[in-house]
């Protein structure tokens, strides 16, 4: 699979590009008549070519050409009826499947999340909330309680009364009574469970108060006071002396005086380090690192972030903690959506939005499929079910009732559908089994999965007709198969099968791959037991055979020296280039390193340049016979199939 898709790449560039007839999107060639559109070849084009997309004549020519050979081919493919071969339709309905999963909940959930925070992202907003806590797995009458106060609380604002003042009496935020429910600038994305709580903050007109909005908390009522160019993040370092420990007015005398010697003398970090009783920022010379609104105290990031220069410092500022003097390091705001989008993709998939989502889709998907149930059947089929539903001993009837239990679209969905369903998720229904005990219970949260889907095959099956890349890039993928099937057989197969063929060419181009000089050698390896000995078995090599040596210094309990003869082209091998190449000729010993070997090289024999026979060229004479065999193929193809260029569009093109 992984050749095929390499093979497909290099040929067809995988390019998802319209390639609708549109009266702006004129055909630049045919093959036997199929179009290819003026679109389809510029993204390829583009996309092959990059920076070095010029549309100057001889540019476009050369690629025109190879593109309609690559035509060819297909065409070719298509007429061999290699579209209709099971394994590889089995293998385009998997690739399908595959790509549907990921092309559709990324075009209809993911992309449109990311944009949205991305888009959110650009401001900072200033809001205030009421809110009513629910707790977890609060009771019916536990969630009306909070709606009711939070309606009551809505009221009381519609009545014209002043929304800090409701928030201290009623709001169940525990900082409400002294900041009377203002939160202050806040930016996307919100905390996990409280996407409802950004979409209103962030759609609602300033001024506006909301009804009561439901998030994981409770209900919250909001009001937006106004919005800013969001502030990014800001790499900033301070120094920071207590007011608690010292007084106020000792305090604020210390600041100042760390002021003027930082005017004098500005040197931030080493005052830091000396000074600074924040001291885990002090030993790294007061380093914060980044932060984004509503880490530290307002005033303090307010004075932070008014800083326009980097390595400007504010005068002393006073917060709840102490005094401070903070200096910008660097600050870095909403980088371009291509650069964000990975980073914010990760933040999307782990919040609950990614869910609700996917969810909102399927419900989008089942209304306009008409989603309807027949809950009878339903009923009658999951009471029948035996206690050994949520064992392995359960086995889905084989004649099943074939009544309807749901339908989408014209699609009728039985009960003996449902039944597979069940047969197959046999680990879920182990597993729910032992979590809800309830047979019926088990039943319904697999029947819920069921439909989930069934909607989700319902809609990737009108992926094409809702997304004409989709379709352009199924199309494509389905070329490239045929393309690789039918050059695998024309080309490849031939190539290295055609014996007869291979040597009658081999004869053509002999010459064409030869051997430099060579020398054979033995290879000598000395144990590194034996290093003491190694000069002495390099002398005795010099004027005798391998054998002998192997003969002299191994015995049968241990073997000093191991011996392999090999042959080296001229410039392969660095010790044997450094020699003298004449026969007898022995190189200095080399050590691998303690406890390894110690290796040296005696020349044997010397061969000449010769060339290479079939056998030793076979891979490059195989390469190149595959080009002939494929340059005569495409000449044949062009005589074959009739292929017609609009030379007008084709003239528009050329920027030259």
């Amino acid at each position: 699979m992984i050749t095929r898709i390499l093979i497909f790449a290099v040929f067809v560039f995988v390019a998802p590009f319209m390639t609708h007839a549109q009266s702006d999107d004129p055909v630049l060639f045919t093959v036997e008549g199929n179009p290819v559109h003026i679109s389809e070849f510029k993204y390829i084009y583009n996309k092959t070519n990059g920076q070095n997309a010029d549309y100057s004549k001889k540019s476009v020519e050369e690629y025109l050409d190879l593109y309609v050979q690559f035509k060819l081919k297909v065409q070719k493919a298509k007429e061999m009826q290699l579209d209709t071969i099971p394994q590889l339709k089995s293998e385009l309905e998997g690739y399908r499947r595959q790509l549907a999963d990921s092309y559709l909940i990324d075009k209809e959930v993911t992309e449109k999340l990311i944009k949205e925070v991305y888009e959110r992202s650009k401001e900072d907003v200033d809001i205030s909330q009421i809110f009513f806590q629910v707790p977890n797995n609060a009771s019916e009458a536990q969630e009306k309680a909070a709606y009711d106060k939070a309606v009551a609380a809505k009221k009381r604002l519609d009545a014209g009364e002043d929304f800090a003042t409701v928030a201290k009496e009623v709001s169940e935020d525990r900082s409400a009574p002294q900041t009377g429910g203002r939160i202050g600038f806040v930016t996307a994305l919100f905390p996990n469970g409280f996407y409802p709580l950004e979409t209103a903050a962030y759609s609602q007109e300033t001024g506006a108060i909301s009804d009561p909005i439901r998030t994981n908390a409770g209900y919250h009522i909001l009001k937006v006071h106004g919005r800013r160019p969001a502030r990014g993040e800001m790499e900033a370092a301070h120094i920071l002396i207590r007011s608690k420990d010292k007084g106020e007015e000792a305090a604020k005398q210390m600041i100042d005086s760390i002021y003027q010697v930082l005017q004098k003398e500005d040197n931030f970090e080493d005052l830091a380090r000396r000074h600074s009783e924040d001291k885990r920022s002090a030993r790294n010379g007061g380093s914060i690192g980044f932060f984004g609104i509503n880490k530290y105290d307002r005033v303090f990031e307010d004075a932070a972030f008014s800083l326009e220069k980097d390595g400007q410092y504010t005068k002393p500022v006073k917060t709840a903690v102490g005094w401070h003097i903070i200096k910008r390091i660097s600050k870095k705001g909403l980088q371009p959506y291509n650069i964000e989008r990975s980073r914010i993709r990760r933040l999307v998939e782990k919040d609950m939005r990614y869910q609700e989502a996917q969810d909102a889709m399927l419900a989008d998907i089942k209304k306009e499929a008409n989603f309807t149930e027949y809950p009878e059947p339903l009923k009658m089929f999951i009471d029948s079910l035996p206690d050994t539903f949520t064992t392995f001993k359960w086995r889905a009837e084989k004649d099943a009732p074939k009544d309807v239990i749901f339908t989408l679209g014209k699609k009728k969905v039985t009960i003996d559908d449902y039944s597979d369903y069940l047969a197959k998720s046999q680990r879920e229904r182990l597993r729910l089994g032992r979590t809800l005990k309830d047979i019926d219970k088990v039943a319904m949260h697999l029947y819920d999965s069921f439909v989930k889907e069934q909607s989700m095959k319902f809609e990737e099956a009108r992926l094409e007709e809702k997304y004409p890349e989709f379709k352009a890039l199924m199309r494509e993928y389905e070329e490239g198969i045929l393309l690789f099937e039918a050059t695998k057989i024309k080309v490849w197969d031939k190539a290295s099968q055609d014996t007869a063929g291979l040597e009658k060419f081999y004869e053509t181009i002999k010459g064409k791959y030869r051997w430099d000089k060579r020398a054979v050698v033995d290879e000598y390896r000395v144990n590194s037991s034996a290093e003491a000995l190694v000069s002495e078995i390099a002398a005795f090599a010099a004027n005798n055979s391998a054998e002998a040596v192997r003969t002299k210094y191994n015995t049968p309990e241990k073997v000093v020296v191991v011996v392999n003869e090999k042959t080296y082209e001229k410039g392969r091998n660095n010790t044997l280039d450094a020699m003298e190449w004449k026969v007898g000729e022995v190189s200095e010993p080399t050590s691998k390193g303690p406890g390894k070997f110690t290796s040296f090289l005696k020349i044997k024999e010397l061969l000449s340049p010769a060339d290479k026979t079939l056998a030793e060229a076979r891979g490059y004479v195989v390469a190149d016979y595959q080009d002939l065999l494929n340059t005569e193929w495409v000449e044949k193809l062009k005589k074959e199939y009739k292929v017609k260029i609009n030379e007008k569009v084709l003239k528009d093109l050329i920027q030259d």
